[in-house]
This record gives structure tokens, C-alpha cells and sequence, in this order.
């Protein structure tokens, strides 16, 4: 184990690598030994390896852009600090030191020839993380493939602890009727030669599923997940058709097993980016057909998005979800979906609302298309008393008399 006092200070700014290019190892050596060093903060955009718990991250504090994945607990304890911002913000504030970063703990895979170390399963902001931080520390996980893309070189590393352990993984989501049914609505949107982002879960996957009768489809995201090798196997995803990148995907992190981790080590038809490119709105504008998925918490009734807080409950996070729906409302020859089920709580709550209780995610002047099970609501250039319309149209038959009646309003008044 190695000895964090000899590189870690007091009161020194740490930022993690994240989802499932988490370093575990060093995860846990901090929780171990935080407390004897003193004042440490920490960052992690987000985490599924289940590490950072209220009893077990008590000896410094920790925040994050939201409460994604296994950081629910941290948020409903109160432990977590919640910074708002798109994906494509968190390097820039690191280079900033707006978000403090001392230290940068990283994983990365075994070097190649060259003294080359890939940073495997993300690319997002690690790149800003090691050109900020004093100290760079390493996991050298030999379980860790080498992807195209970001790489760090050994020189640039303060210190390698050398491990073999299996990176953090993610088990597909079981689909329920409910996700097929949104799956369905959303994947008629997504035609041949379609360049497609998606994020990885129930609703994710069932879409990827539908998409086998599809050609030439093309990827660029902020995440991807097993789904995406069952669609170059199949032939299905080519890239073939994009203006730019012809040929590759284009991700910012793998999520998902060891089967996808297997697939993308040393091949040529991904490739892992920072998010100055997977986010950056001057590329995405290069990309025509680009349908974007993302989703929600709830929706109100003029096409307000929430997708991180409900009530007192913080669930969800900024994400990259702004990035990629105007990206998508404005590629020629693509759209903006936002899935969400109709209803939640065993059918006891309407997703569909008069007004949000949570705050607002995606602006309404930005959203475009609405998918829930019942099915599609085209809002772009529709007036808000026609979007109150569409909306009731694909909530739960039980709420569209009740949502009928808070709509009044906005009809009478026009806004």
C-alpha cells in the first residue's frame, strides 16, 4: 500500500478519476489514511465502485457535479457537495482552480513501447487533472486496456503503484415494458446514417436494441456502454457516413463490463477523447443527422427538464445533458430526445408536471423532443400553450385530466 504522506499534504486538493476509470486502489488508501494527513478535499466526477460511503469517507470532504451512481448515499447524508456544471465545464475550472486540484489520481493501463500509459476506460477531464496537479499518481492496473486516445507518459507520473485487480464495472440494467415502450418512440428517430449519443441504463440499452435494422450508423458521446460492441459486431455502427472522425467513435468514457473493456482494448474504431472534443459545441456542429438521448427526472408542462433534484432528494446531476441537446436540436437532419417513463413510485406520481420541484436542468427554449412510453412530444417551435398539449398527450392517462386543468392558465394567457 503505498504511503500517501510522503506525496499527499495537508489541506491538498484531490481530484479522482472517474466512473469506471476510478482508481480504486488509491480510493481506498485515502480512506484509509486521510485522516492522519488532515484537511483534504476531494473531486470525483462521478462513482460506481461503492468506495465512498458516509462512515467511510469521513476524513476529508468530498464533492462531486452530482449524485451519479454510487454517490446517492454521500448526497443523502449530506455528505456531498454538489458543484453545477456541464461536463464540458469540469476541465475548464480545473484549469482555472475553480475545482482545486494538488493532486491527481488517476488509473491508466500498463506502457506501452514508448513509456505511453493509456488512461483506458475515460478520457473526459484527466488531461486537465495531470497538467494542474503538483503530484500525479498512478494506478497501473495490468487489467486496464489500452484504448486509443488520451494517454499520459511515464515521465510525467510522481508516482506508479502497480496493481492487477478488474476496473470498476457495470452491469446492464434490467428493461422493463415501461423502457421498452419509450425505447420504441425514441429509436423511430434515429435513421440510417444517424450519428448517435446516449448515455448507459435501462432506457440506453433498450434503444441500442431496436437499432439492428439500421446502416452506417456513426457514435460520438459522453459515455457508452456493452450495447455499442453488439452494434459494430453486428455491423450496424460503421461511421462511415460522419463528416468527421469517418470510421471511429468518438467517447469520452466506457461504462460497462469486461466484455466491452475487452473490445476496446487496442482497437482502432474507438477512440477516447477529453471533453474538449466529445462536448465542444464547435465539433458537434460538424456532426448532421446527430440524435442526442438523454434524460430526466420530470418535465413540466412547458418543457422545463429536471434531471437532477426531486423535493429534498438530490438524485441526478447537470451532466453533459445541456451540451449534447442543443447540439442536437441543431444538427441538420437530427434531433434532441429527452426519455423519461410517464409516471414514478409504481405509477403514484406524474413525470409529467405543472411545474418542476426541482431546478431546471435544460432551459425549455432549448429542449426539442419528449419521449415517454405513450410517446413523442415535438416541442421546437411550438407556442406554450401548444406545448401543455403535447405534453398531456404522452403523460399517464391517469394525470392528463388533472395536468388538463393546471395547463388553463398558460392557454388563457399564452404564456
Amino acid at each position: 500500500m503505498i504511503d500517501l504522506a510522503h506525496y499527499v499534504q495537508r489541506g491538498d486538493r484531490i481530484v479522482f478519476g472517474q466512473a469506471c476509470g476510478e482508481p480504486t486502489t488509491l480510493v481506498e488508501a485515502l480512506i484509509e489514511q486521510g485522516a492522519g494527513i488532515g484537511d483534504l478535499s476531494a473531486f470525483i466526477a462521478t462513482s460506481f465502485s461503492g468506495l465512498f460511503t458516509p462512515a467511510s469517507a469521513d476524513s476529508f470532504a468530498l464533492s462531486s457535479m452530482g449524485a451519479i451512481g454510487a454517490l446517492r448515499s454521500m448526497s443523502k447524508a449530506g455528505r456531498l457537495g454538489i458543484i453545477p456544471a456541464h461536463v464540458s465545464q469540469i476541465g475548464p475550472m480545473i484549469d482555472a482552480g475553480l475545482i482545486g486540484c494538488d493532486v491527481a489520481m488517476v488509473q491508466v493501463s500498463p506502457a506501452d513501447a514508448e513509456g505511453n500509459h493509456s488512461f483506458g476506460l475515460i478520457g473526459d477531464h484527466v488531461q486537465a487533472m495531470v497538467a494542474k496537479a503538483r503530484v500525479v499518481i498512478a494506478e497501473v492496473n495490468e487489467q486496464v486496456p489500452f484504448t486509443p486516445g488520451e494517454t499520459i507518459h511515464a515521465s510525467r507520473i510522481t508516482h506508479a503503484v502497480q496493481v492487477s485487480r478488474a476496473p470498476v464495472e457495470v452491469a446492464a440494467a434490467a428493461i422493463s415494458e415501461t423502457d421498452e415502450g419509450i425505447a420504441r418512440h425514441a429509436a423511430a428517430w434515429i435513421g440510417d446514417g444517424s450519428v448517435i449519443q446516449t448515455g448507459v441504463g435501462a432506457v440506453p440499452d433498450a434503444i441500442l436494441r431496436l437499432l439492428h435494422d439500421r446502416k452506417d450508423l456513426g457514435v460520438h458521446s459522453g459515455m457508452l456502454g456493452d450495447g455499442l460492441v453488439d452494434l459494430v459486431e453486428a455491423g450496424v455502427v460503421t461511421n462511415a457516413r460522419k463528416a468527421i472522425d469517418r470510421g471511429v467513435s468518438i467517447n469520452g468514457a466506457l461504462i460497462g463490463t469486461s466484455r466491452l473493456y475487452r473490445w476496446a482494448d487496442r482497437n482502432p474504431a474507438i477512440r477516447m477523447c477529453n471533453t474538449s472534443y466529445t462536448h465542444d459545441a464547435a465539433v458537434l456542429a460538424q456532426l448532421e443527422r446527430l440524435v442526442t438521448i438523454n434524460s430526466a427526472i420530470e418535465v413540466d408542462l412547458t418543457g422545463q427538464v429536471n434531471a437532477e433534484q426531486t423535493g429534498a432528494a438530490y438524485l441526478g446531476g447537470t451532466g453533459g445533458q445541456v451540451d449534447f441537446v442543443r447540439a442536437g436540436a441543431r444538427s441538420p437532419g437530427g434531433c434532441s430526445i429527452i426519455a423519461l417513463a410517464a409516471t414514478a413510485k409504481g405509477g403514484t406520481i406524474s413525470k409529467i408536471v405543472p411545474a418542476l420541484s426541482g431546478p431546471v436542468t435544460t432551459a425549455r427554449s432549448d429542449v426539442d423532443v419528449i419521449v415517454t412510453e405513450y410517446g413523442a412530444a415535438e416541442l421546437k417551435g411550438q407556442t406554450l400553450a401548444e406545448r401543455t398539449r403535447r405534453l398531456i398527450a404522452i403523460a399517464h392517462p391517469d394525470f392528463r385530466e388533472e395536468l388538463d386543468r393546471a395547463a388553463h392558465d398558460i392557454r388563457q394567457r399564452g404564456f
